[in-house]
């Protein structure tokens, strides 16, 4: 029984989750939301709201569950990035699935957060390698 799923926002993707695997947990890839909510800000300040986004991913107490838990996780994003109104829209959109993570034991946390170890293992095994010279990419 599948009971935690990490991706990325695709709508085709989540839908199909929705469908196949409801009784799951949906993780927003972490790293993903970061490089996406830093298309709403202006060069100049992107440091700065990088490092806020990436303190409110580190503060345990936004992402608890249990009552107040979503409506705690949205209070505290607007208090973070609200000087920048688009910002502050579509982190309290996804902040919640962004921050599904501290559902599950602390020693999860760093490896089920992002997609980053599934990628990586995709990019060593496309990766051209002499035994493989022979066989097709795909």
């Amino acid at each position: 029984m599948v009971e935690f799923v990490v991706a990325d926002d695709h709508a085709g993707l989540r839908a199909a989750l929705r469908e196949a695997l409801a009784e799951a947990a949906y993780q927003r890839c972490y790293v993903h939301f970061l490089r996406n909510a830093l298309d709403d800000v202006p060069r100049r300040v992107d440091d700065d709201c990088l490092q806020e986004l990436r303190w409110l991913g580190a503060c345990p107490r936004a992402g608890k569950a249990g009552p107040g838990g979503p409506a705690r996780s949205r209070r505290l994003a607007r208090q973070v990035v609200g000087q920048i109104p688009k910002l502050t829209g579509r982190v309290e959109e996804n902040i919640d699935e962004t921050l599904t993570f501290y559902r599950l034991p602390r020693q999860h946390h760093k490896h089920l957060k992002s997609t980053n170890m599934l990628e990586r293992l995709n990019e060593e095994i496309r990766a051209p390698h002499p035994c493989r010279a022979h066989l097709p990419r795909w």
